[in-house]
């Protein structure tokens, strides 16, 4: 069941990207992000209550709650980004971008926390994924008019943030249950996203929100919910190491129906850097 599960977990996290953008073809990016984040933060906080975790609320340290709120602001950063990247650029050329917070997260690992464990290891997979993120994205020659390059621009700072998040969540996290430090995140990302509405006076387009890109939109944050409920049970019950790498291939399941629904084509080099991705992403969590 645990294998399943884990399975199900990189399905659901690879489907998230197409079913957000089925969900943007319309809709404003910002005004779909704070909608999916309303369903993310009702999964958050089942899952709290799933794992009794809110039992702990109580012992809470300032530090933690401060760096939960940074990591929940670079969620929101990261979120908005590519939630922009996405309504301007091809799936599968957004989502190797995005995979790069892997890189500046081991980065930022190794030069502030000091995480030199298997380091030749850790750097071999690292060099790996940079050359099969630079061989899958390609200059974009469809982009809407004056557009130009400006998914990519939006990519690199959903990367970034996102490596930021992983970064400023580990110096909260130390002592507090992860599913809670998931929840009190997904509640700044919340306050975060519809303050972003509200400031830029789009909350008036709620009114005309197409249905069917309203469904998308609701179905990626259930997407979302659904890969953390199942990545939850497979490393409970499963094997660690066997679980993050069958996660972390989520990629694959998004550049496959990027292509069924999108018609999103892999040139012969792009397809060379998708496999590359994919080992550099095994060496990394298997064998560092």
């Amino acid at each position: 069941m645990w294998l399943i599960m884990a399975v199900l977990s990189a399905f659901f996290a690879g489907i998230t990207s197409i079913l957000a953008k089925c969900g943007i073809k319309k809709t404003d990016s910002d005004v779909a992000t704070a909608l999916r984040t309303f369903v993310v933060l009702m999964f958050a906080w089942i899952m709290v209550f799933i794992v009794g975790s809110y039992r702990t609320i109580s012992t809470l340290t300032a530090k933690s709650l401060l760096f939960f709120t940074l990591s929940g602001m670079a969620t929101g950063g990261s979120w908005i980004c590519y939630f922009k990247a996405l309504s301007l650029g091809d799936v599968n050329k957004v989502v190797p971008i995005d995979k790069s917070s892997t890189i500046l997260s081991i980065l930022f690992a190794i030069i502030l926390f000091g995480e030199t464990e298997n380091l030749a290891i850790k750097l071999i997979g690292t060099a790996i994924l940079s050359a099969g993120i630079y061989l899958m994205v390609e200059k974009k020659q469809d982009c809407k008019k004056g557009e130009g390059n400006k998914w990519k621009f939006y990519a690199i700072l959903s990367a970034l943030f996102a490596a930021l998040t992983s970064i400023l969540a580990k110096v909260g996290i130390a002592g507090v249950e992860s599913n809670l430090g998931t929840a009190i995140r997904t509640g700044v990302v919340f306050v975060m996203a519809w303050l972003v509405v509200f400031m830029k006076n789009k909350q008036t387009q709620l009114r005309q929100l197409d249905r069917k890109e309203f469904a998308y939109i609701s179905l990626s944050g259930i997407a979302t919910g659904g890969s953390w409920l199942c990545y939850y049970y497979a490393i409970q019950n499963g094997i660690v190491s066997v679980v993050v790498p069958i996660d972390k291939l989520s990629i694959v399941i998004a550049v496959a129906f990027s292509y069924i629904v999108f018609g999103e084509r892999l040139s012969k080099k792009a397809f060379v850097g998708l496999l590359l991705m994919v080992l550099g992403t095994l060496i990394m969590s298997i064998w560092a």
